[in-house]
């Protein structure tokens, strides 16, 4: 877009407002965001809260890293910039479904701390939660799931997250959760407990 034709683009005011539509949907939007290595689990996680809200009668949707990389985010690489770039269309297509009244589940590894700064800065505090799911490395390379750890280390991916590329564990996050330490069920108990005051 040329610079003449963005000083024309102005945010229009909506009638229906975020409170509005959360009244209809009878529960508060909020932003559930999963950040790991790879292997850690934050899909498994997401999924089954997913599930276990939709059970409680929830409305939600589940944003998984890999599944915005078929649609949104194809046209990204894995660079630095293109997975902060990654990150911010991610953030900015939870922010939308936040203000729609959605319970939204975001489960990116989402390295950088800069990045999911500017994703939190975009909701009002009680509309974000940064769940850390804190499963070691050794033990996501274990697991490896779909064989990536393997392959960087044979050297056919290169900066690969964990290994050869950083990862930024959050220095503040609201939930911690080590999925080789924990059940699966019980983790998402005590998310549910977390987040129940959150979402109404």
């Amino acid at each position: 877009m040329s610079a003449e034709l963005k000083s024309h683009v102005r945010w229009h005011e909506q009638q229906v407002t975020t409170q509005m539509r959360s009244g209809v949907m009878r529960q508060k939007g909020a932003c559930i965001w999963f950040t790991g290595l790879s292997g850690s689990g934050k899909s498994t996680l997401a999924n089954a809260l997913d599930v276990a809200l939709h059970e409680a009668g929830k409305k939600t949707y589940l944003l998984d890293g890999d599944n915005i990389r078929h649609g949104l985010c194809r046209d990204l690489g894995m660079s630095e910039a293109e997975r902060s770039e990654n990150i911010r269309r991610a953030g900015e297509t939870a922010k939308l479904m936040v203000d729609a009244g959605l319970v939204v589940l975001c489960a990116f590894i989402s390295p950088y701390c800069r990045d999911r700064e500017r994703v939190r800065a975009l909701f009002e505090p009680a509309q974000f939660v940064e769940v850390y799911v804190s499963t070691p490395l050794d033990q996501c390379e274990q697991r490896d799931p779909k064989g990536l750890y393997s392959k960087a280390r044979q050297g056919l991916i290169s900066s690969f997250t964990g290994l050869d590329s950083p990862y930024e564990a959050p220095s503040a996050p609201d939930f911690i959760i080590d999925t080789s330490a924990e059940h699966l069920q019980v983790s998402v108990h005590r998310l549910l407990h977390f987040c129940g005051e959150l979402i109404g």
